[in-house]
């Protein structure tokens, strides 16, 4: 297959190729035949660079894939690297829950500044954002979702990252003449990271049974290779425009993939019970005491508020209907991610 992939002759600039979508875009991008030129922060760590070359090894097309290193907090050379581009895919950020709250905001922010305007300045034209839900919010709660909503609440530094830095390339765009096409991807499933990101991280212990029921917290849900697809779309789509909700398996919970988890793969010990909400603040303490031995802190009182105030009825009919997505089931989100840490 990989032999008869016909070269576009198109180069599309994407950062943070090491990152869950990130790798999945570079694959993607070089099975429609462009070249890739991707950023990473660090060449020289195999964990950030193997995967993503083993894509071009894969499809046979390491000529049509660069990687160079550049870090967004950096305002120098971009421009340089981006010279030569007909697209930028924006996707690089810190998605955690959990760390320094003022490096997470920076990064989107400064981030967004610095690429927006390296890419006015080496003329590329088209630039498709990596944004999230989290800056379309959960409410009002009982309201469907779209495009036309926006964040309201200010509940953890990627909340506030992902609303900011979003709103930023709005303004951004609109000053510098750029073509910007926002995708809004909800919680990203399926394999191929190097590390667990936030939406997929607590798979792992629910698998191993390291809690006996599990939160109805709200949640829409994702395959990673349709958040891949949706982004070269977005490009591709002359008419396309706006932002993108891709969240198609919505008005969903933890609890719920957790024991879709155990009916397919029987033999984990992922819960099959739901927590009742009113329990709640004893997940916040017991989060709160396993913190104090090293583990990262999920559920914060805070957040958990956040949480239950809304809901994940968000709409995707958008991005089906504009960018023509067919997007992989359920169970299909499931079983590629819990394969990944089988």
């Amino acid at each position: 297959m990989s032999d008869a992939i016909e070269a576009k002759g198109t180069t599309i600039f994407v950062t943070g190729v090491n990152g869950h979508i990130g790798n999945h875009i570079v694959r993607d991008l070089l099975e429609q035949g462009y070249n890739v030129k991707g950023s990473i922060r660090d060449l020289e760590d195999p964990l950030k660079v193997d995967h993503v070359r083993k894509h071009a090894s894969d499809l046979n097309s390491e000529d049509r894939l660069e990687l160079v290193q550049a870090d967004v907090l950096d305002a120098d050379d971009w421009a340089t690297h981006l010279k030569g581009c007909d697209g930028l895919f924006h996707t690089a950020t810190i998605y955690a829950t959990s760390g320094d709250a003022n490096l997470i905001i920076d990064t989107a922010n400064k981030g967004t500044q610095h690429l927006f305007s390296a890419a006015k300045e080496a003329g590329i034209q088209r630039v498709i954002y990596t944004s999230s839900i989290a800056a379309i919010g959960s409410t009002p709660k009982g309201r469907e979702k779209t495009e036309a909503d926006w964040q309201t609440e200010r509940t953890s530094p990627y909340i506030i990252a992902k609303t900011e830095s979003e709103r930023l390339a709005w303004k951004l765009a609109e000053r510098l003449e750029l073509d910007l096409r926002v995708i809004n991807p909800g919680g990203v499933l399926g394999g191929g990271f190097v590390r667990p990101t936030p939406s997929v991280e607590w798979f792992d212990d629910a698998m191993k049974g390291l809690f006996p029921m599990a939160p109805k917290i709200p949640m829409a849900f994702v395959h990673v290779t349709d958040v891949a697809i949706a982004h070269r779309k977005a490009f591709e789509t002359e008419e396309a425009g706006g932002r993108f909700i891709v969240a198609p398996h919505n008005n969903s919970t933890v609890a719920a993939v957790c024991k879709r988890i155990r009916e397919l793969y029987p033999e984990t010990k992922s819960p099959k019970r739901a927590i009742p909400v009113f329990f709640m603040p004893i997940v916040v303490f017991q989060d709160w005491m396993m913190s104090l031995f090293g583990a990262p802190r999920r559920m914060t009182r805070k957040a958990v508020k956040g949480y239950f105030r809304g809901d994940a009825n968000l709409s995707s009919k958008k991005a089906s209907e504009e960018l023509g997505i067919e997007w992989k089931s359920f169970d299909e989100c499931i079983h590629d991610t819990v394969r990944e840490f089988l």
